[in-house]
Order: structure tokens, then C-alpha cells, then sequence
């Protein structure tokens, strides 16, 4: 059931990001406005819209949020391996993403702390991060 859930919401996902989507949303809109004369603006006629997109908004609710949660859990992946394989990375970072919003900015706010500091030359030490960054290039 997953897998069938993933597939067909990775694919609508996908079409409802191009170009062709809202061209045939704006189609369907222009046809829709262009029959209300033959159907005399009825209630039924509005109610064909209304609920149309109500459905439509109500679906794609679902599937964007699971579409965005496999990306987010997959970057997530990317990261801890990455701070895995880094020699000189705090493995300690490794799966903060289920701390606590305040245990997370705790941990920002100290890193941002951190950068701020002076080594022993006086520079700061965010500053000789992006030196040893742009050396490797």
C-alpha cells in the first residue's frame, strides 16, 4: 500500500509542478466560465466548480504534504551520512531534527556563539571556516 501511495503521489506531484497542469486548470476554468450563459449562472452550474476545486484542494493537500515529507526525511538521510562519513564533524548532530523548536535553537544559538569566537590569531573563527572552505577549491 506504501509503495502504491509513494508512486502515485510522487507522480501527481510531479505533473501538478508543470507548466501543463495549470494550462489544463485553466482550460477547464475557461470552459467552465464559458458555459455559464448555457446553464443560466445556475446554483448547479457554480456547484460543479465549488466543489471540483473543494475535492481537488482537499486531495492534493495530502499528497503535497507526503511529497514534501519524503524530501525532507531523505535530506535528512543525506545530512547524517554526510556528518557520518566527515572526519572532523560532530556526530552529535546526527538526528537533532526530533529535538524540541527550543532545543534546536538552543543549539543554533550556541553554533552561531561558537562562530563568533576569536582563535588565537584574533580572527574570528567563522571567518577562518570560509578561508579553509574556499582553500580547498
Amino acid at each position: 500500500m506504501d509503495r502504491i501511495f509513494t508512486l502515485i503521489s510522487s507522480r501527481i506531484a510531479a505533473f501538478a509542478g508543470q507548466p501543463a497542469a495549470f494550462v489544463t486548470a485553466f482550460v477547464l476554468i475557461l470552459v467552465w466560465g464559458v458555459t455559464g450563459p448555457i446553464f443560466h449562472y445556475s446554483d448547479t452550474w457554480q456547484l460543479v466548480v465549488n466543489t471540483a476545486t473543494t475535492i481537488v484542494t482537499f486531495l492534493m493537500v495530502f499528497l503535497i504534504q507526503n511529497s514534501q515529507n519524503r524530501d525532507g526525511a531523505a535530506m535528512q538521510a543525506k545530512l547524517d551520512e554526510l556528518i557520518r562519513a566527515l572526519h572532523d564533524a560532530r556526530g552529535e548532530f546526527i538526528g537533532i531534527e526530533h529535538l524540541t523548536d527550543r532545543q534546536i535553537s538552543q543549539i543554533r544559538s550556541d553554533l552561531e556563539a561558537e562562530c563568533d569566537e576569536q582563535d588565537k590569531t584574533g580572527k574570528p573563527l567563522s571567518e577562518e571556516s570560509v578561508n579553509r572552505l574556499l582553500k580547498r577549491r
